[in-house]
């Protein structure tokens, strides 16, 4: 299926919002202070319309289709030294609703972290996925980083694109209370 990304924009918020829930899962609640998906979903369509944190449309990159421009995918990544500062935002909105706010950051120093990879229902198994894990080289080249890391539960069916795509396991880490597997992949330095 042909492809093109472009980076996101608040407009894409009816988009994403709902997607980025249906990958998150439960860490979609811890974030947003919300105890279901419709509610944790509507939180992360706000959210996802305002700039300088991890569910931002400044830190997210949208797979279309060629010929009609229809968002089919996204993906959320960034520098993992910046995780701390990110993750304020949210931890500030959560404070200021009475919410607990100690969840752990999840990118490392060093590597473009893969926050969130989602694809749409309809546009599944078409190449879209694969797709944005090889648009996000560019992006770690652009940042002059030579590794992109993600976390992964051991059940999720994209282990296995991850694993094709060349990532490897480098730790495990406990999010809202499930386990997930660190994986990286290295990437080249970018040419001159």
């Amino acid at each position: 299926m042909p492809l093109t990304f472009r980076p996101a924009a608040p407009e894409d918020a009816a988009f994403a919002g709902p997607l980025i829930q249906e990958a998150i899962g439960d860490i979609g609640w811890e974030l947003t202070g919300t105890d279901n998906d419709a509610a944790a979903a509507q939180a992360i369509t706000e959210l996802f319309a305002q700039p300088g944190h991890r569910m931002s449309y400044d830190v997210c990159l949208l797979a279309a289709d060629q010929a009609s421009g229809q968002p089919l995918g996204l993906a959320l990544s960034y520098p993992g030294e910046q995780s701390q500062a990110l993750d304020e935002p949210l931890r500030r909105r959560l404070r200021e609703g009475g919410h607990p706010a100690d969840f752990p950051s999840e990118g490392s120093p060093g590597e473009l972290y893969l926050d969130t990879l989602a694809v749409a229902g309809a546009a599944r198994g078409r190449g879209v996925g694969g797709g944005l894990l090889a648009a996000l080289t560019d992006r770690a080249h652009a940042l002059g980083l030579t590794q992109i890391g993600l976390l992964v539960a051991e059940d999720n069916p994209a282990a296995r694109l991850y694993a094709r795509s060349g990532y490897r396991p480098v730790g495990e880490r406990t999010l809202a209370g499930h386990r997930y597997f660190h994986l990286q992949r290295q990437v080249s330095a970018a040419p001159e």
